[in-house]
């Protein structure tokens, strides 16, 4: 191996109690892509921020090219040559591209606007960005904004870029654009770290894969020669067999680790069973011509949308573009502006949460820790939105409370006791926690935001089992993800949002990522 431009050595960071990184030790040479997998809360973003000068390490040291740094900003990490590309842009929309980049290096004096627009068409000559340097920030699309945060790295001479879940908000075109960015400035002789947990994407792009779990450095892979289910048990903590166990148990299928894992690109169809529960009844979900408006503006335009009995339809888009409001609005946290909703056909358009609930909605709402009292125990939680039911006499009847959790714990496999507070339970079981408090009810349409994000393998192949089981029971399911494997892989129907309007929809079997991507980017319609 090169000598590193960028080592760390010894890494450790601690909050109270809890070790985010423990003694993390890792190397990236000049032209070589490294990728860093690990579930969410294994450590990675508090590495890269101890990289980038945004967080002091408790031990532990950075250096470039063999000379030890003391970061203590991202101006200093930037001075050494290190760029960070993080997932939440820092861009302001009403100045221009070549604005935007000599804003991050502007200091004291007089700015050379012609030198600097120089210097700005150097950086995207580099990586072959060829975008007008004079063109507003607020009228590029989510990719190009981000290559401009690569153009802004660049702009500082920096030699390591680190780019931190690169991919969450791309459409599949722009996934592939970001990687023809990254082979050229590997291809320069930069070295590129990327902060991941989609096992495809690394195995595409990646020269070496380094594995994080619980805040250690559990493993190091030549991406070439190391197989998809060894990197899963190093991310999971298991062996080999016993994570290829965990996602074929029920059907001893051979290509489920890697769909599990979002590493396939094979549409997989839903049973013929739901799909022709679906076709044949009314639907248990109707929206027509549903708009919300905020501020002056529609941030829900218009949107027509059915789900059918025993249906699975997936909402697809590129983040930011409704899908989070129109969760909103059928939780009912949001009002209707216009429009109407209805749930097996009962007008529920201004309705409250409990006489949506009581009409048969179910909810799965994307912001798991927002959806729970963290310091309330597993039983209470459990019963929340059911009080008056365990209720005698205005007391609470607890071991009705205790009876109904022991169930809830054995049926959805929730690893906890009733007393436990859901706040020390992992995400997995806290999302188990939620699936039975809204599955219970038996509802005859699920709305499900983001059902498996961060979840391990064998929670992620858990919740799919429970939307596959309410379909064949009758029931519909509104599959909200900016997961396009997870969307393709449970859905019948795929309908694509595009600032806040529905673009597109097409049956799964034709849902390709070419196809989906264009809708996601708001090109075309199907």
């Amino acid at each position: 191996m090169a000598r590193p431009l960028l080592e760390l050595s010894g890494i450790t960071k601690r909050y109270g109690d809890l070790v985010a990184n423990d003694d993390v030790s890792l190397r990236v040479a000049p032209g070589e892509v490294v990728a860093m997998l690990g579930e969410n809360g294994a450590g990675k973003s508090t590495l890269m921020k101890v990289v980038y000068g945004l967080v002091r390490p408790d031990a532990g040291t950075v250096a470039m090219d063999g000379v030890p740094l003391d970061i203590g900003s991202p101006k200093d990490a930037m001075a050494a040559g290190i760029g960070m590309v993080t997932q939440e842009f820092s861009l302001v929309e009403t100045m221009t591209v070549a604005e935007n980049v000599a804003l991050s290096g502007l200091g004291l004096g007089p700015l050379d606007r012609a030198g600097t627009r120089r210097r700005v068409v150097e950086a995207m000559e580099r990586v072959g960005v060829t975008l007008e340097p004079d063109r507003l920030v607020g009228t590029l699309s989510i990719g190009e904004r981000q290559r401009v945060e690569i153009v802004k790295a660049l702009f500082h001479d920096c030699r390591v870029v680190i780019l931190d879940e690169p991919t969450a908000v791309l459409t599949p075109q722009d996934v592939q654009a970001l990687f023809a960015t990254v082979r050229r400035l590997q291809a320069a002789g930069l070295g590129i770290l990327i902060v991941s947990h989609k096992l495809r994407e690394v195995a595409e792009i990646s020269d070496r894969v380094v594995v994080l779990r619980r805040g250690r450095l559990v493993g190091e892979r030549a991406t070439a020669t190391v197989r998809d289910e060894e990197l899963a048990a190093l991310m999971m903590g298991g062996s080999t067999a016993e994570v290829g166990a965990q996602v074929t148990a029920d059907d001893g299928a051979t290509g489920d680790v890697e769909a599990a894992l979002g590493m396939t690109d094979v549409p997989v169809v839903a049973p013929a069973a739901p799909a022709a529960a679906a076709t044949s009844g009314e639907p248990v979900l109707r929206l027509t011509g549903l708009t919300v408006t905020r501020d002056g503006r529609d941030v829900l335009s218009g949107i027509d949308l059915t789900v059918g009995a025993g249906e699975v339809v997936g909402l697809a888009g590129v983040s930011g573009n409704g899908q989070t409001e129109l969760v909103d609005v059928l939780s009912a946290v949001v009002p209707v502006s216009a429009g109407s909703l209805e749930v097996d056909g009962r007008d529920v358009t201004r309705a409250g949460v409990g006489e949506r609930l009581a009409a048969g909605l179910g909810r799965l709402t994307e912001d798991r820790r927002g959806s729970v009292v963290p310091q309330m125990s597993v039983e209470y939680n459990l019963v929340l939105e059911d009080l008056p039911q365990y209720t005698r006499r205005g007391l609470l009847d607890r071991r009705a409370v205790r009876a109904h959790a022991e169930a809830m714990i054995e049926r959805f496999d929730i690893r906890a006791r009733p007393t436990d507070a859901v706040a020390t339970l992992s995400g997995g079981n806290m999302q188990k926690v939620l699936l039975a408090r809204a599955l219970h009810r038996r509802p005859r349409v699920l709305v499900a935001a983001q059902p498996t994000r961060g979840l391990d393998i064998g929670a992620y192949r858990y919740v799919h089992q429970q939307l596959d089981e309410l379909g064949t029971q009758g029931a519909g399911v509104l599959l909200v993800s900016e997961d396009l494997d997870e969307i393709r892989s449970l859905s019948d129907r795929i309908v694509v949002l595009f600032r806040g309007e529905v673009v597109g929809e097409l049956p799964v079997s034709e849902a390709t990522p070419d196809r989906l991507g264009v809708l996601m980017a708001g090109g075309g319609s199907a």
